[in-house]
């Protein structure tokens, strides 16, 4: 998060100045080592089935992580008051009986009975006022608790009653929001109030609601999930008694093991290669389901060339380098060259399949068609002044990316190059370094992927172009952040998506990211592994209870 919990109240109450909703949402990585280690050997028996990843852990606490690795975790531990059931993105109650506005700013959600923890303390309305509060109160900058931007206070009426006291009212975001990582339900008695506690101490308090609790946990190595018995969710019981999660820093290793049959399920993330050739295999299957993964090229406003801290500052000139970028990025090629189709051009801020999703960036940069165009990115820059070739420094992180981003960015760094308008220096940096450096004005120009909180247009928005944006690269406009916050609280179904429209169109225009790929979700299991399908859907939440084997 970006912003403090005075200015979101101010924003939202204002509906102009911005509010950050965060997700450094990601695919896996890929290093150069073996695979974790552990006692979640081979495929395992009827009764367990491993998994292999490249995801790796931040921090299982839902207030210190926003990503993907470790949002794989809580999914399977903890449990929310609304979540997705198998097959859809629509949520439902989960421990929640029922959720419901009982006023325009209230919305109240009554627990179902009988819950508790896996540890036996009872998980009651108290824990879920804790929950809510302590986001707010850390505000870590990796967490998700600005998703919190129109919550203004949290009231435990009774054991299994909570009233959320909204700033806006009629907010059409808040049910999907509490399937989130900013709804997580954690247990008061074993997390701290005010700091991010610690995974093993999370894990020895055995502080899970989830279909399954943690036996086993060694961070990006393995993870031993046990059943729970006393799962209450919308979720059914989980298919497999235990799950192992093995952690690889390298997928050509993650690859060998699921063909060779040493783990059952293979999941985020293969290279292209290894999954166009893995479905040539009579070994394996290879499930797909529908993805709003997306990458996008990330300026920042104050340290890219001519940006406002720059010693030669000029935000025209600064708008032109950003524009002639646009018009350079061959997306055909990456996505042909490099991902062999599993990743297709993407010419919006939202995903193609997504209700509101426009193709802004086609008809204004480029050749108006998809292709890019280089006379009209010479011609953006001579009309600026800037003098060429201009120097651009891109940095990416392969480790998180996929195996496949050297090569991305290679052929993003051959089509800016290619006609001597830029000189290009890329570098590649491990991700928990990368993850802190990119908000701290490190990076002029960054790499990042995203993945949804939930299925909707504005969250491919908010995020990014609110002001004080998880991004940190300083973009701002009022106009953005009006017709955002408006988007949020409009009931008519197609006032709403024209208003999503009208984003779209005033951030092109803008250039604070440049987004150009869009994923599916694919995951590689062995044959006698059934249930992927079940679970790879649109709610993007990959469940290990759907898993079954034999």
């Amino acid at each position: 998060m970006r912003t403090n919990r005075s200015s979101r109240r101010l924003a939202a109450v204002a509906s102009t100045a911005g509010l950050a909703l965060v997700l450094t949402a990601c695919s896996g990585g890929s290093g150069s080592s073996e695979n974790g280690s552990g006692n979640g050997g081979g495929g395992g028996d009827a009764g367990s089935v491993t998994v292999g990843t490249t995801e790796q852990i931040t921090s299982i606490d839902p207030a210190g992580s926003y990503d993907n690795g470790s949002f794989a975790v809580m999914n399977q531990v903890y449990p929310f008051l609304l979540n997705s059931p198998y097959g859809t993105s629509d949520v439902e109650p989960d421990i929640a009986e029922s959720a419901e506005f009982t006023a325009p700013t209230e919305y109240t959600v009554v627990l179902k009975e009988g819950l508790t923890f896996a540890n036996g303390n009872d998980l009651t309305a108290s824990d879920v006022k804790f929950s809510f509060d302590r986001q707010v109160e850390i505000a870590h900058p990796d967490g998700p608790s600005s998703l919190l931007y129109n919550l203004d206070s949290v009231e435990a009426v009774d054991d299994r009653t909570v009233v959320f006291n909204l700033l806006e009212e009629n907010d059409q975001i808040f049910p999907q929001i509490l399937s989130s990582p900013a709804g997580v339900i954690v247990d008061e008695e074993v997390f701290s109030a005010d700091d991010v506690t610690a995974d093993s101490d999370i894990v020895d308090g055995n502080a899970f609601a989830g279909q399954y609790t943690i036996t086993q946990y060694s961070i990006n190595d393995l993870i031993q999930y046990q059943a729970n018995p006393d799962y209450a969710g919308v979720l059914e019981a989980p298919r497999t008694e235990t799950v192992n999660v093995r952690y690889y820093t390298d997928s050509s290793n993650l690859k060998l093991d699921v063909e060779q049959g040493n783990i059952d399920v293979a999941f985020r993330t293969l290279s292209a290669t290894d999954v166009e050739d893995l479905r040539g295999k009579d070994t394996v299957q290879v499930v797909d389901g529908p993805g709003g993964e997306i990458r996008y090229l990330v300026f920042n406003f104050d340290t890219m060339p001519f940006g406002a801290t720059t010693d030669d500052a000029d935000e025209d000139k600064a708008l032109a380098v950003r524009q002639a970028v646009a018009h350079l990025i061959d997306r055909d090629a990456i996505s042909e060259d490099v991902y062999k189709g599993t990743f297709t051009p993407l010419y919006s801020y939202v995903p193609e399949g997504v209700t509101g999703a426009t193709e802004s960036l086609k008809e204004m940069y480029g050749d108006g068609a998809g292709a890019p165009d280089a006379a009209a990115a010479a011609d953006v820059l001579d009309a600026a002044g800037v003098e060429t070739p201009v120097d651009l420094s891109i940095q990416y992180v392969a480790e998180r990316y996929g195996p496949s981003s050297g090569d991305e960015y290679a052929v993003i760094q051959e089509a800016l190059q290619a006609d001597g308008l830029f000189e290009v220096d890329l570098q590649s940096t491990e991700w928990v370094t990368y993850a802190s450096d990119f908000s701290a004005d490190a990076y002029p120009i960054f790499q990042l992927g995203w993945f949804p909180d939930y299925s909707d247009a504005e969250n491919y928005l908010s995020p990014f172009f609110l002001t004080d944006n998880f991004l940190a690269n300083h973009y701002s406009k009022p106009e953005v952040d009006e017709k955002l916050l408006a988007q949020a609280t409009e009931t008519d179904p197609d006032a709403r998506t024209a208003l999503l429209e009208e984003i779209q169109d005033l951030v092109a225009a803008d250039l604070s990211t440049i987004p150009y790929m869009q994923g599916a979700q694919v995951a590689v299991t062995g044959l006698d592994v059934s249930g992927a399908e079940d679970t790879l859907d649109g709610s993007f939440k990959f469940r290990y209870g759907a898993l079954s084997k034999g």
